[in-house]
């Protein structure tokens, strides 16, 4: 285990460390990588975060970048979802890694593709929370498709903060 708290962990370091998310996936992290991260803190605390981030159906509360979404089981390690964006095929994703309040990890494979994001809930000393997502991606066109993924973070992260900010949005 890294000398440091498992909070200030990186997606790859996270991956090392935690027993159920070694050799879950499929993705070969080995070959051109391209990685990128995002946070916001919000007044919330971690529980009340979670409860929205555990429950995907609610997901397109707050992601304009999900048309359609549907979980194929319990927010467990292992357990598949389908996301559809506007306009676009559907996707299949498999949660890597669940910890209560606390993470989660979900890996998506196009073709040669891989996409890793670890989402992260960081308690803050004021009782509110970090939220941080981290991706991986892997593969010939990493480098392309990174910023494709990830450029709508900061927006659904604004919008989950104002949601689970929101005292009347349960």
């Amino acid at each position: 285990m890294p000398d440091r708290p498992r909070e200030s962990m990186s997606v790859r370091e996270e991956i090392e460390y935690h027993p159920s998310f070694r050799g879950a996936g499929k993705c070969n992290m080995e070959i051109s990588m391209w990685a990128h991260e995002e946070t916001i803190e919000t007044s919330a605390p971690p529980a009340r975060v979670w409860q929205f981030l555990a429950d995907i159906a609610r997901w397109k509360e707050w992601n304009a970048g999900i048309e359609r979404i549907e979980i194929h089981g319990p927010f467990v390690a292992g357990t598949s979802f389908t996301m559809q964006p506007p306009g676009q095929d559907a996707l299949t994703s498999t949660l890597l890694e669940v910890t209560p309040n606390r993470s989660f990890s979900d890996e998506t494979v196009v073709d040669e593709t891989c996409v890793i994001v670890h989402h992260r809930l960081i308690p803050l000393g004021s009782g509110g929370t970090r939220i941080v997502y981290s991706t991986e991606i892997s593969g010939p066109d990493a480098t392309m498709i990174g910023p494709m993924v990830t450029s709508d973070f900061p927006d659904v992260l604004a919008a989950l903060k104002r949601l689970v900010e929101d005292p009347s949005g349960e």
